[in-house]
């Protein structure tokens, strides 16, 4: 059985990094959480702005929360307004509702965990987020 491992999310946040490089993006924060939402790895480049670890978080957080990536509650949010004003107060405002929290599942579709990013447009968030869970030998979800 895979496990998100510390070493599979250094692995995760090192891939995404390397993605960010190829594409030329601006300064990215990656925070990976495991199936149960705690954190389990995070670093930032040099150069982010702040509350990147909370935009981060909160878009795997969101991810998490409703079992597929954030894209999805992105795509809600235009829809179904009211539904993300009750997630967001349910979770204490803890979700981000745009593309960049992509899930980490196995091969067999279990989640594992989820990883957000932020920095950079959020549809290049998303890109390097499953840059990094596929380097890392996952199946990313981005919803």
């Amino acid at each position: 059985m895979a496990r998100l491992t510390l070493n599979k999310a250094n692995q995760i946040i090192k891939g995404a990094f390397a993605k960010a490089n190829e594409m030329g993006l601006k300064p990215l924060a990656i925070a990976v959480f495991d199936a149960g939402g705690n954190l389990k790895a995070f670093q930032r480049q040099d150069g982010t702005s702040i509350l990147r670890f909370e935009i981060a978080s909160g878009k795997a957080f969101g991810a998490l929360a409703v079992g597929v990536g954030s894209r999805w509650l992105h795509n809600q949010a235009k829809d179904r307004p009211h539904f993300l004003e009750g997630l967001s107060g349910v979770s204490g405002g803890r979700i981000v509702p745009v593309p960049g929290g992509v899930l980490i599942k196995d091969a067999k579709g279990e989640i594992l965990g989820a990883a957000g990013i932020s920095g950079d447009t959020s549809d290049n968030d998303e890109a390097a987020a499953v840059a990094g869970i596929e380097t890392a030998g996952f199946v990313a979800d981005a919803g």
